[in-house]
């Protein structure tokens, strides 16, 4: 029978065992926050709404059914860190670097389904750069709870005052959005608490682009010792559209909320922090220092694109990802200037990159439109409402107006997918259920369309 297993799962294309594994974590996690001990009300809680939180966990995006601190017990938030813990990692290099703790040898096959976990080019060198990765994020972590500390132990105490720190640093650098700072009176919180603490923010945004910035991009800075020029093509793109999203957002959110409300009796200062805030948060960590809903209707929009958008390509953000949005944006550009080719920093970009490109963006685009409408339709919600749900859900960022407690089942299934959907990533999820042998050049004549 073990036999049996083992020779099907190697009968499985890594795009199959990345899902799988996604999805045992998620089972696991539903069943462990389905027992009495996981949460605080009386009796279990639904095995529906479990799903939901685990998937939301594991999937690093923060959308919630209850308040994290007053539904969950100690137990129930421990099992939630796990899940963000092996889900922004990836659970491929959990698995690796548990297994070169143990000094087992690790084969070729495992060495081909971690570099499709971390969307690396090659998989030579893929164990080394995976204990980088793990040993990377155990490192950021710790130094932002040791940040953490300074501010929670005064408050809550030494012992409670670690908890929140470790917790909002995991789930700060894992992009997940998930927090302890509700209370009985005033649940869903979020971190509008500390919205004008400058301290605080400053080691939450941090956490988060560090963490967004993406594996890849770590080692060639290591590597290169932050040297720009000697940078890879895919870390300069990465770091230049990562700054134009954050800064741009960040003034577009300022400028909007001017004809807003939301800003009207505080200081400028604390106008661009809650504008800075928002912008980084959105890409794709779900946290918010100001209600969401309170937001002008522009300003929510520029938060629905850079969701959209959201973090880089192997790290522990959502979204199509910036490298995709910068050879999408390249691409048009070429056509412009009459290029036959996309081209960036001197290099150009092949022909497969673009046309996948392509492709993610214009699943996400589809499937966050649809899935919106059928939300807006069952639960009776504006077009905007259910279009940042989607959003938020599919790129992984957790951030709501206030829509993600009253879901009803069939939206609650339909925002899990997109979770899923979003976490193991369309390319992914698409060739996980594509035929191999269907990857062969055409030899069909050529035909011409007229576009445009």
């Amino acid at each position: 029978m073990r036999e049996t297993i083992k020779k099907r799962l190697r009968q499985l294309s890594p795009m199959k065992i990345i899902l799988l594994g996604f999805c045992l974590i998620i089972l696991t996690g539903t069943l462990l926050l389905h027992l009495p001990i996981a949460s605080k009300t009386p009796g279990n809680t639904s095995i529906s709404d479990c799903f939901f939180t685990a998937t939301s966990a594991t999937c690093v995006t923060g959308l919630v059914r209850f308040d994290t601190y007053t539904h969950w017990t100690g137990f129930g938030q421990a099992v939630i860190l796990a899940l963000i813990q092996i889900g922004g990692m990836g659970f491929m290099t959990f698995v690796v670097s548990i297994i070169s703790l143990t000094k087992r040898k690790i084969g070729l096959n495992t060495r081909v389904i971690t570099q499709n976990s971390l969307s690396v080019p090659q998989v030579g060198g893929i164990v080394r750069l995976t204990k980088r990765v793990f040993v990377g994020t155990i490192l950021f972590e710790a130094i932002g709870a040791g940040l953490l500390y300074f501010y929670f132990c005064p408050i809550l105490g030494p012992l409670k005052g670690l908890w929140f720190s470790v917790f909002h640093s995991v789930s700060a650098f894992c992009n997940a959005g998930f927090d302890l700072m509700g209370s009985e009176q005033n649940q869903f919180a979020s971190l509008t608490g500390v919205a004008d603490n400058v301290y605080f923010n400053v080691i939450i945004m941090l956490l988060i682009i560090i963490g967004g910035l993406g594996f890849i991009v770590w080692n060639d800075l290591a590597t290169n010792r932050f040297h720009f020029k000697k940078l890879m093509l895919h870390s300069k793109v990465v770091l230049i559209v990562t700054g134009i999203l954050i800064f741009g957002g960040a003034l577009a959110i300022f400028l909007f909320e001017q004809n807003g409300s939301k800003f009207d009796d505080a200081s400028v200062g604390n106008q661009i922090l809650y504008s800075m805030f928002q912008s980084v948060t959105a890409r794709t960590a779900g946290f918010n220092s100001v209600d969401m809903g309170a937001m002008t209707q522009s300003s929510q929009f520029v938060l629905i694109i850079l969701m959209l958008i959201g973090g880089s390509s192997g790290s522990t953000a959502g979204g199509m990802k910036t490298t995709t949005f910068a050879v999408m944006f390249m691409s048009i550009l070429s056509i412009f200037r009459r290029k036959k080719s996309v081209e960036m920093f001197d290099r150009r970009v092949d022909s497969d990159t673009v046309q996948t490109a392509s492709c993610i963006f214009t699943i996400y685009i589809a499937l966050s439109v649809i899935i919106a409408l059928i939300v807006a339709s069952i639960e009776k919600i504006t077009v905007i409402q259910a279009m940042f749900e989607s959003v938020s859900a599919i790129a992984t960022v957790g951030l709501t107006l206030g829509v993600t407690p009253t879901l009803s089942f069939v939206s609650k299934m339909l925002i899990a997918f997109l979770m899923l959907f979003g976490r193991v990533g369309s390319v992914t999820m698409l060739l996980a259920f594509s035929n191999d042998k269907n990857s062969s050049v055409s030899k069909l004549p050529l035909g011409k369309i007229q576009v445009g």
